[in-house]
């Protein structure tokens, strides 16, 4: 019986067409515009066509990717098959493009789009400063910034959707290539101006204690955070975590809590808010990482090694 089972998923598998880009980009119309319709008219093709490729594809994976509406409901819903399906499509065609872009220059010609991941972080300027040497001579070199923070960042590292990235935390992987950016992001609290800690220089870990408190989802924060706090996350008084710097702002104006960021992010002036440096004082240190053996655009290429250059002269006195 285990014999023919295993023949049987050998045959299965062989049987398994690859689909076609094109019919991938026609699913993420579907997905994007939920409704057969708009995404035909989108598409340039007709309704009965696309609805015949989308079937086409649900029949080859043998999983159903929609639920169509309700009758009176034209709003279409994805499965969770087709949830994965949009995820991974996304990635798959943004190689594809990636790639596309990689090999259409010629040999003599630097151009083409380098593809940078990063969190939310001052640092970022030293990048900036590298993007902006080389469009002098190189106008035709583009950039794609990716946000998120280090867990995001190395997840598009392993995918090959980014050339590399700016995280703050130790990268202790065999698979990666690193060297330390130079650059240093101070950790304070962001508050409003009228809150009695407003008054203090500087915030210690015991004036925080007992305040209702916004955190940085990122895992790697949260070792050296609580190490600073002296307390565990039991004893905290935690009320949200953010990914976004602008967003916990937003939670702060409104009442919510302390939020603890790094400094340079947020321009308080006028907002109501003020940004408090930590004492003793917290900082993290800025690491760039690709992936090992990874083949990179001539552009990425003398990206990587200029920012390497400028960082090793950005050593702090």
């Amino acid at each position: 019986m285990q014999m023919r089972s295993d023949n049987a998923a050998k045959r299965n598998f062989r049987e398994v067409k690859t689909l076609e880009l094109r019919t991938l980009e026609y699913f993420l119309a579907v997905a994007r515009e939920q409704n057969i319709t708009a995404a035909a008219e989108a598409l340039h093709i007709s309704q009965p066509a696309l609805s015949r490729q989308i079937k086409a594809m649900e029949d080859e994976l043998g999983k159903q990717l929609i639920i169509r509406g309700a009758r009176g409901s034209r709003k279409l819903i994805l499965t969770d098959e087709g949830q994965i399906l949009k995820r991974r499509a996304e990635e798959i065609l943004s190689l594809m493009r990636r790639t596309e872009d990689e090999i259409s220059g010629s040999s003599e010609t630097i151009a083409g789009t380098v593809f940078i991941g990063a969190g939310e972080t001052a640092s970022l300027r030293l990048f900036a400063r590298v993007a902006k040497d080389i469009q002098k001579s190189y106008p035709d070199v583009s950039y794609s910034i990716t946000s998120g923070n280090a867990e995001h960042i190395m997840d598009h590292l392993e995918k090959g959707l980014i050339d590399f990235g700016l995280v703050f935390t130790d990268v202790d992987d065999p698979r990666y290539e690193t060297f330390p950016a130079h650059t240093v992001d101070t950790w304070g609290v962001l508050m409003k101006n009228d809150s009695p800690l407003s008054e203090k220089p500087f915030i210690e870990a015991g004036d925080l204690w007992d305040k209702p408190l916004i955190l940085p989802r990122q895992r790697g924060d949260r070792p050296l955070l609580y190490k600073w706090f002296g307390k565990p996350k039991s004893e905290l008084n935690e009320v949200v975590t953010y990914n976004l710097v602008y967003n916990a702002s937003v939670l702060v104006d409104a009442g919510l809590g302390y939020a603890l960021c790094f400094d340079r992010l947020i321009n308080t002036e006028g907002t109501g808010l003020c940004f408090r440096p930590l004492s003793p004082a917290l900082r993290s240190y800025g690491t760039v990482v690709w992936k090992k053996y990874q083949v990179m655009s001539k552009a990425a290429r003398m990206f990587l090694e200029r920012l390497k250059a400028l960082s090793y002269n950005n050593l702090p006195d």
